[in-house]
């Protein structure tokens, strides 16, 4: 579970300035510093599953892990997906920048993944407000990867708002970005 840190709130600019001088990664919600723990095994193990999917689909450099993008909340908020794949335009607003941070005035990545941690307070984060925060930046596509239901939902921008499809047991994931996309739930969570 995540928890946030006791500060005053920050702007973008200063929580792209904090160094915490350890190996501890925060995301911004609100103008708050939230911890972000260690993800579990299976998280890990599902990441390293679609990454390795995803990179037959993309060119290898527009799939990534570790790069936050900035959204709406009350105050200034940035995320940090379990991966993401850059637009070109995306990429491109990154080259030669000293973080890797999608802010407001730069593309949104085409897709990002979310893989559900346990309990509540994530399964509402995840499935809730970033479905809102990612849906505000426009992204073309929003995974949401839930290990504890063993399902997959397909959230696709259209019109303006995300259209969500589930995918559970050995139906065919589909994205309108990588048409040909070959796994299932049970492939992704090992079944």
């Amino acid at each position: 579970m995540s928890q946030a840190v006791s500060a005053p709130y920050l702007t973008l600019e200063q929580y792209l300035a904090y160094t915490a001088g350890t190996e501890t990664r925060y995301e911004l919600v609100d103008g708050a510093l939230v911890e972000m723990p260690p993800e579990s095994d299976e998280n890990l193990s599902i990441a390293r599953t679609l990454l390795l999917e995803l990179v037959k689909h993309f060119p290898a450099e527009l799939v990534t892990w570790g790069t936050e993008i900035e959204v709406s909340g009350r105050r200034v908020s940035c995320r940090i997906p379990d991966l993401l794949v850059h637009s070109e335009e995306s990429k491109a607003a990154l080259a030669g920048a000293k973080r890797a941070t999608i802010t407001h005035d730069m593309a949104p990545p085409a897709l990002v993944i979310e893989a559900v941690s346990p309990g509540q307070t994530n399964r509402d984060r995840d499935y809730r407000y970033k479905h809102t925060e990612y849906a505000a930046r426009a992204i073309a596509e929003y995974w949401i990867v839930d290990p504890e239901t063993r399902q997959i939902t397909v959230c696709v921008w259209e019109n303006g708002m995300y259209e969500d499809a589930v995918y559970k047991e050995n139906e065919k994931i589909s994205s309108t970005l990588a048409p040909k996309f070959g796994l299932t739930p049970n492939a992704i969570f090992k079944e």
